[in-house]
């Protein structure tokens, strides 16, 4: 079975009991996700952890460009649609910072340097004023020397969940599409401003190197975008699916 039928084969078999996987159950009167009935005044309402994606750079920010001309952007946006709805199919309440080719910077800012600030501090209030389970930022690597390859996860620094994001999200990696990647999930700070200062556990997923030509080529085509989108997905629904157990004993 190619990879990208397995992928969809287990998220469908997730959808289908998508209430078990993100943690809940149904009892009289409300919710209990965890350990905490959610009370609701009409009938049973199933509240969905909000997740938000954010796609970096957009708009006249193109980010790094691939070896073959690519804009990083374009890619990171084609990951996040499809992670989007996979994530839907599953339960999960999905908040993105952008869905188009765009800069969500404040009308009437001149300037690409304050059009940027203005445009991270607008992605960092969609996180923080969202009330979101976790936050994953989608990007592409470059670097100098075409040889290096491979998804590495940057996760916010004296964050233990953020931590235990990241190593999940690189396990799926491993396990689903790059079996001999041996980068090590990286804790950062105030470098990087919306992992940094995001409430909620953050972690930006490198997708791979755009310096490099074959992980470029691939990186370039809409069916390893959609099984990046799918890898990403099943690694926040397992680190869901793992916090709701640690709660529940």
């Amino acid at each position: 079975m190619k990879l990208r039928q397995k992928l969809l084969t287990y998220l469908f078999a997730g959808a289908v009991i998508a209430a078990g996987i993100v943690g809940y159950e149904i009892i009289d009167g409300g919710v209990k996700t965890g350990r905490k009935a959610v009370e609701t005044s009409a009938e049973t309402v199933l509240q969905r952890p909000v997740i938000v994606l954010d796609a970096g750079h957009g708009g006249a920010d193109g980010g790094c460009v691939s070896v073959n001309g690519i804009p990083e952007k374009n890619i990171n946006l084609s990951i996040l649609l499809t992670t989007r709805d996979m994530l839907d199919l599953l339960g999960y309440d999905v908040r993105c910072t952008r869905e188009t080719d765009v800069s969500i910077h404040d009308q009437g800012i001149e300037g690409l340097a304050k059009q940027k600030k203005s445009d991270m501090d607008n992605r960092l209030a969609i996180i923080n004023e969202s009330g979101a389970e976790l936050a994953v930022s989608i990007h592409q690597n470059q670097f100098t020397d075409p040889k290096y390859s491979g998804a590495q996860m940057f996760f916010k620094a004296d964050s233990p969940e953020s931590s235990a994001l990241a190593d999940i999200l690189r396990e799926r990696f491993r396990v689903w599409l790059q079996p001999d990647n041996e980068r090590e999930t990286k804790p950062v700070g105030s470098e990087l401003f919306l992992i940094h200062n995001a409430k909620c556990p953050a972690v930006m997923a490198e997708c791979g190197f755009l310096s490099n030509p074959a992980e470029a080529s691939k990186l370039e085509t809409p069916n390893y975008q959609q099984e990046v989108a799918m890898v990403i997905a099943d690694g926040i629904n397992c680190y869901v699916f793992r916090k709701r157990q640690g709660a529940d004993r």
